[in-house]
């Protein structure tokens, strides 16, 4: 069977024996009755475990409404202006009214950027900040010992409404619900204490509870609470699919189970050889993007197998400390250690890789510099076909071989 692997802008063709093919993992076609502003629209007058907006707000009280920050494809301009009509409409002044973008440990926007993120008439009608890492307030702490240090703004306000998109997240399950406030606006020690649990096995793609991750991020929310959240479901082109609203874990549990109906896809065990890609330009510029392709496809290989990872990575790593943390490294072991001690965002996908490379190979399909490669612990490659007859010729002919085109967005899960 052939097939055609986003790589770059060139598209590769990739032959594989129809006998050892064990599944093709492809989104399904999404079906919804209402996409858009549409679906965030009726998200709200059908709250999830809650009264609306216009029974939860109160006029006189001050709202925050937690926003995603540029590095996030939210499209915080079809949510928002939807959320303030509401709160308009029971009487919430628009000066009461403040949105504080989650940076998480991102750098902060300039005015052009928030404009950006939120459009004009929002960015005219209601004031927007970046949250501060640097003037939080602790208002408690988990039983795993993270401090709930959240950004003074957000802590101090009566209401607070979180907004975000719900998509697969590497250790904290999916994003969305309870993550916009922690860690989005939250110091950098709660960000460290949170994330430095993203070694434990439980900590991975599609998994809630038992997520050691996710479990203190919403046990955070004890001591400061989240009133509503409205969050999205994006397809492959980053529309809007479908819309949640209400409470921040019954809405966004909803939210999860419609993302698990297009993306998820059972398989009946895990494969010797998984072919993994991006899906081409712009998924695959750098190899700190192609990652995501690589944290959906560890699922489906077996220990001791290997995966065809493929990303053009024209950009090379695509992040200094990641980069820096790759080369300094002498062993997979060595990095998962070093954050566990030191967590560092670019750091901690040096790590994720880390943890893949202890289970399975790596054969990387990409322009980098093959010593490059070599160095970080993987075998380069400059096609598929070469990689993966590499690879064929290693597990041998009866190999059960994964295709997955759409590596970043579809998640496999054998089947119970």
């Amino acid at each position: 069977m052939k097939f055609d692997i986003g790589f770059g802008t060139q598209p590769q063709t990739l032959e594989v024996p129809d006998e050892n093919i064990a599944g093709v993992l492809r989104p399904d076609k999404v079906l919804s009755s209402r996409t858009g502003v549409d679906a965030v629209k009726h998200a709200l007058q059908n709250p999830i475990g809650s009264g609306t907006l216009a029974e939860l707000a109160r006029p006189g009280e001050r709202v925050v409404i937690v926003a995603s920050d540029m590095t996030r494809p939210a499209p915080s301009y079809k949510i928002l202006p939807a959320v303030l009509d509401e709160l308009e409409k029971n009487g919430v002044k628009m000066s009461d009214v403040t949105v504080v973008f989650a940076l998480g440990s991102h750098r902060g926007h300039t005015r052009a950027e928030r404009v950006r993120l939120v459009g004009e008439s929002v960015h005219n009608r209601v004031r927007c900040v970046d949250s501060d890492p640097n003037d939080c307030v602790t208002m408690g702490y988990t039983r795993l010992g993270t401090p709930v240090d959240i950004t003074r703004e957000v802590a101090e306000a009566d209401r607070r409404i979180c907004t975000g998109n719900i998509e697969y997240h590497y250790f904290a399950g999916y994003s969305g619900g309870a993550k916009a406030l922690m860690p989005g606006t939250s110091s950098r020690s709660a960000i460290q204490s949170n994330h430095s649990r993203m070694v434990h096995p439980q900590a991975r793609t599609g998994l809630l509870e038992g997520n050691p991750v996710r479990e203190d991020m919403e046990e955070a929310i004890r001591f400061c609470p989240i009133d509503f959240i409205v969050n999205v479901v994006l397809d492959d082109k980053k529309e809007i699919v479908h819309a949640v609203a209400g409470d921040y874990i019954k809405a966004h549990r909803a939210g999860c189970r419609f993302l698990d109906g297009i993306y998820r896809k059972d398989i009946k065990s895990r494969a010797d050889i998984v072919i993994a890609s991006q899906g081409g330009a712009p998924k695959d510029i750098n190899l700190y993007q192609t990652q995501k392709a690589l944290d959906n496809a560890k699922h489906a290989v077996r220990d001791g197998g290997i995966i065809v990872l493929a990303g053009a990575c024209q950009e090379g790593f695509g992040e200094p400390t990641f980069e820096r943390w790759m080369l300094e490294a002498d062993s997979p072991r060595s990095l998962v250690e070093r954050i566990q001690r030191d967590f560092q965002l670019g750091g901690h996908k040096a790590a994720s890789f880390a943890l893949v490379l202890e289970r399975a190979e790596i054969f990387l399909v990409s322009a980098m510099p093959a010593e490059s490669v070599e160095k970080i612990f993987m075998r380069p490659f400059a096609t598929v076909q070469t990689a993966f007859d590499a690879a064929f010729k290693k597990i041998g002919k009866d190999a059960s071989v994964l295709v997955m085109p759409l590596a970043g967005s579809t998640l496999p899960v054998v089947a119970a």
